[in-house]
């Protein structure tokens, strides 16, 4: 695998898990503490949560929320004028914040995630700390300063080259960035949309930070934000992609940008303590597969940053990769098992790409745009509105198109609490798939004989849904079958069917 970001860390660790050897050439010697996404939305923080790691990342997030206590403290010591974050955060669209005070929080949609909904703070940085730490754990081997510099793919695996040696291997995933050395070497087209801004995101020391206004702010020339941590700030200026996206962002180049845009002539920066360009480059490869060589996180897809949806993409990417490669290599997974990867990630990526373009449109400094972000604005202090776009940031909308009529198939499994205590993400810690029954009926679990360690079996009480007979979940964590009743022939045929699509043929040629 190319690639030891989260994204490349998150799926080495899903093929540890189902016991599949995996080596990860990463080019850094070092976790990449540049300054990058600063969240995780719902669906990745109920894949760490089913992993195990939530508490982890709720103690990252203490420390994120114990910052931005230090931004608010430094506006109001300076006599700066006063954060005004809304009593509870939904979220934001360009820059347009959403208030929580205003959510739906009775939307179907909201229900199941369980404690994962309490964690979203989390920096891109402290993810792929934690993500090496489990890594190791699980015996993956990590090679840093190893950069790839070609392979040779065939039908029975590829032939990697790297900057220590060649190795062989039976498949090549490149998780290696926008910039993908694996997507061009392999040949993959990536059509899309070519980038119209510079965007510079930064942790500095300054001072005159107190002219400037805290949040997202709109300009004649721009957009820029000063916040939520104490000296983090974002450009973004209408001028065309950046000439060079390789030298260091100085001191310099910061204090020019955020001054056009900002219009703050007194504002300077002493020290960059991390800084990036980004543009908002939006292209995505029409298939992610081709071959023995697959593509996950921003090497598929990349876009502009705002709201951190790339990130989250990626691990999603990656979670929903990682069984059914481990499924492939170790010889149980179904004819076209691997082709749903592209199936079903994609439209979520294209999704995110046009989310992206949406936001730049309206962040540009012109009158129509200003006008439409006004009626934005208008109408995100709606009920309506705000439970619209909490839902989609969020992800807690996200679904697969799967077989099946239940609301909950091809949705994230709820996060049921059973009558002893124990959670249905308790039981999805070892990656296999699991086969739910609520009802004592042994017809559920009598229909799954033969799968052995695919598929943990499991009979409980869930006293919170009265209604739910059983559930069908794959290592993903996606519904693959539910049922509210499981007496009737068609119910199980579904089962059945569902049982065969995910996890093949039973050993002994049951089910």
């Amino acid at each position: 695998m190319a690639g030891g970001g989260p994204v490349g860390l998150m799926l080495a660790c899903e093929l540890a898990l189902a016991g599949v050897p995996v080596a990860v050439l990463e080019r850094l010697t070092e976790v990449d503490t540049t300054i990058k996404a600063g969240s995780i939305n719902t669906p990745a923080a109920e894949a760490f949560y089913r992993r195990g790691m939530l508490p982890a990342l709720a103690e990252v997030q203490r420390t994120a929320f114990g910052k931005f206590d230090s931004f608010v403290r430094e506006r109001r010591d300076t006599g700066a004028s006063p954060v005004r974050q809304p009593a509870r955060f939904a979220g934001h669209f360009a820059g347009i914040m959403l208030r929580g005070d205003l959510l739906d929080s009775s939307d179907p949609d909201f229900d199941g995630p369980g404690p994962a909904a309490e964690v979203g703070l989390v920096a891109q940085a402290d993810l792929e700390r934690l993500l090496q730490v489990r890594a190791a754990e699980l015996g993956v081997d990590l090679r840093r300063g190893t950069t790839l510099t070609g392979f040779d793919a065939a039908a029975d695996g590829v032939h990697v080259h790297t900057s220590d040696g060649s190795l062989r291997a039976g498949w090549l995933v490149g998780c290696d960035g926008g910039r993908s050395t694996v997507r061009r070497l392999a040949g993959f087209p990536f059509p899309g949309t070519a980038p119209e801004i510079t965007g510079r995101q930064a942790l500095v020391e300054l001072t005159g930070g107190e002219a400037l206004g805290a949040g997202w702010n709109w300009t004649g020339t721009g957009t820029y934000a000063h916040g939520p941590l104490p000296g983090r700030l974002l450009t973004v200026e209408f001028d065309g992609p950046p000439a060079d996206r390789e030298s260091p962002v100085t001191a310099e180049e910061l204090e020019a940008s955020l001054r056009r845009v900002s219009g703050v002539p007194d504002v300077r920066i002493h020290k960059v303590l991390t800084a990036t360009r980004f543009t908002d480059n939006a292209r995505q490869v029409p298939d992610y597969r081709s071959g023995r060589v697959l593509l996950a996180g921003d090497a598929a897809h990349v876009h502009a940053p705002f709201g951190g949806q790339g990130l989250n993409l990626g691990i999603g990417d990656a979670l929903n990769l990682g069984w059914k490669l481990a499924a492939t290599v170790r010889g149980w997974a179904p004819e076209g098992l691997l082709d749903t990867y592209t199936a079903e990630r994609h439209p979520l990526g294209a999704w995110v790409l046009d989310w992206a373009r949406a936001q730049v449109a309206l962040m540009r400094p012109e009158s129509h745009a200003r006008a439409l972000r006004g009626v934005l604005a208008e109408l995100a202090g709606t009920t309506a509105a705000t439970t619209f776009f909490a839902k989609k940031i969020s992800g807690v909308q996200q679904r697969y198109d799967l077989p099946g009529d239940h609301p909950l198939t091809g949705r994230s499994a709820p996060d049921l609490e059973f009558s002893d205590g124990t959670r249905l993400a308790d039981r999805l810690r070892d990656g296999q798939g699991l086969l739910l029954d609520l009802t004592g009926d042994d017809s559920v679990l009598r229909r799954a004989t033969g799968y052995g360690s695919r598929i943990r079996l499991l009979r409980a009480d869930c006293p919170g849904r009265p209604g739910l007979a059983g559930l069908l979940v794959r290592p993903d964590g996606c519904t693959a079958w539910a049922a509210d009743s499981p007496g009737g022939p068609d119910t199980g045929d579904a089962l059945t069917a569902a049982l065969r699509r995910w996890f093949g043929t039973p050993d002994d040629g049951a089910a």
